[in-house]
């Protein structure tokens, strides 16, 4: 028997690869299929099973390019009704690969398609459960709003959710493992652990939500306590994994255009200018209206939280031999329409660039000038935590909707945790006209550092 955990830390997700004899199984796999594939081919197994824990709602799942690939049965728990084929599993079926099984357990609750899988070893005891969004490292899923039925209500999810973990998961073997599908980062929970995965039994301990002596009550309660909406992306690649979607090898080789300066200006009335450089290069530097979301933070989830729309057209400019990761990480979360990328980079570019003014903390302490004003683009739980006196909170999470809030007759100092999420809002407001923005080398652990007063929260909510 092998199980192994397939990580991807920008998307804080886990795939899992399964062999049993000469028979494999695939759970929640990424868009691209090859590492899978080479897996498979490596150990000289066939792939039997791509196992879906749900839709999901942050990536584009690799089961259908996977199933034409290998001949391998999709399989989804209760109340999944994809356009394509799929087995629908019934909660208790067991699923064979190999000299193992697995059984599907229906857990509803983080949506109602949700499905934990539960491996038996050799000797037929329960060995490891493959618990999706229903179970993390220290949390559960959100009761996710971009996939709810019209009929419930986020608290009647979390009913559900409560009532399927106690009843499926709750009664496992302590010595069970769990191996969830996302870790500290995914926004399809509050407070995960960095850990990515551990024994059921410590999880009974450690972890709020399954407290023994916790009502139903008290659990939707805090659940839904601090939720913040979705990311806008959510319910269009819930769309994409239920409907299909474009190969994969399509998508690259359309984003992988390079594109002459001229080419690259014919495009940009129309397409967003997508910079993935580093945020101290695209500060000194980039093409008028260009956004930035650098390839060395989160970015997929990033490019979702604020680019509404997976259709728009996108054109690059990236770090020099980057091009194709950019785009590959642009197709694990929907953004299939990239146009290409300037061919030469930022070099090529003989017109006028802009730039972003950039602050040491040490300069900060010094005092701002009259005209500057300082703001914290953290998440709410950040700034709760511990902020800097008389400095405002506009979550750069909500800064399209909050666009308004920033004075455009202020000349902006923002700052983030580090500076890379500072960055992102400064190419923002100034694709929106704002002049004079800055940004804090460094941001708040820099500024922690310094004499300036600070306002902690005892007790702050971290649920953001």
């Amino acid at each position: 028997m092998k199980i192994e955990q397939i990580y991807t830390g920008c998307l804080a997700q886990g795939a899992y690869y399964l062999v049993s004899d000469n028979e494999a199984v695939i759970i929640d796999p990424l868009r691209e299929i090859e590492p899978y594939l080479a897996r498979a081919e490596r150990d000289g197994v066939q792939i039997k099973y791509i196992l879906e824990t749900h839709f999901h709602a942050d990536f584009v799942s690799g089961h259908v390019d996977l199933a034409k690939a290998t001949g391998a049965t999709i399989v989804y728990g209760p109340n999944a009704s994809p356009s394509f084929d799929f087995h629908s599993a019934k909660d208790g079926e067991f699923l064979h690969f190999g000299a193992l099984k697995m059984e599907v357990l229906h857990t509803p609750g983080h949506t109602m398609e949700s499905t934990c899988f539960l491996l038996y070893n050799a000797e037929e005891d329960p060995e490891a459960l493959f618990s999706g969004d229903t179970l993390f490292i220290g949390d559960v899923g959100r009761p996710d709003l971009a996939q709810k039925a019209a009929t419930m209500t986020q608290e009647d999810l979390a009913g559900l959710l409560y009532d399927s973990l106690r009843s499926k998961i709750m009664i496992l073997p302590d010595s069970v493992t769990v191996y969830p599908a996302h870790g500290a980062g995914s926004a399809c929970g509050k407070n995960m652990s960095k850990e990515t995965f551990d024994t059921l039994g410590n999880q009974k301990k450690v972890n709020y939500a399954l407290r023994s002596d916790m009502d139903r009550s008290t659990f939707i309660k805090e659940l839904t306590d601090g939720l913040l909406p979705p990311p806008s992306y959510f319910g269009m690649n819930v769309a994409m994994n239920k409907k299909g979607y474009d190969s994969i090898h399509d998508v690259m080789a359309r984003g992988l255009k390079a594109l002459s300066r001229d080419q690259f200006t014919s495009l940009a009335p129309e397409a967003l200018i997508l910079d993935t450089r580093p945020a101290a290069e695209f500060a000194q530097g980039f093409i008028p209206g260009s956004i930035f979301i650098g390839l060395e933070g989160q970015f997929a989830p990033w490019v979702g939280a604020l680019i509404p729309d997976v259709a728009q057209e996108i054109i690059l400019v990236t770090p020099d031999g980057k091009e194709e990761e950019t785009v590959r990480r642009l197709a694990r979360v929907g953004y299939d329409n990239v146009r290409g990328y300037l061919d030469g980079g930022i070099r090529v570019w003989n017109d006028s660039l802009d730039s972003i003014g950039r602050l040491e903390a040490s300069q900060v302490e010094q005092g701002l000038a009259v005209n500057e004003l300082l703001i914290d683009v953290r998440k709410p739980g950040e700034y709760e935590s511990e902020h800097l006196a008389d400095v405002p909170s506009i979550p750069l999470d909500f800064i399209n909707e909050r666009m308004a809030e920033f004075p455009k007759d202020k000349e902006l100092v923002l700052l983030c945790g580090g500076g890379y999420r500072s960055m992102i809002a400064a190419s923002i407001l100034k694709a929106r006209g704002f002049e004079g923005i800055k940004d804090v080398i460094g941001g708040y652990a820099a500024l922690a550092k310094t004499d300036l007063p600070k306002v902690t929260v005892a007790c702050a909510s971290t649920q953001s």
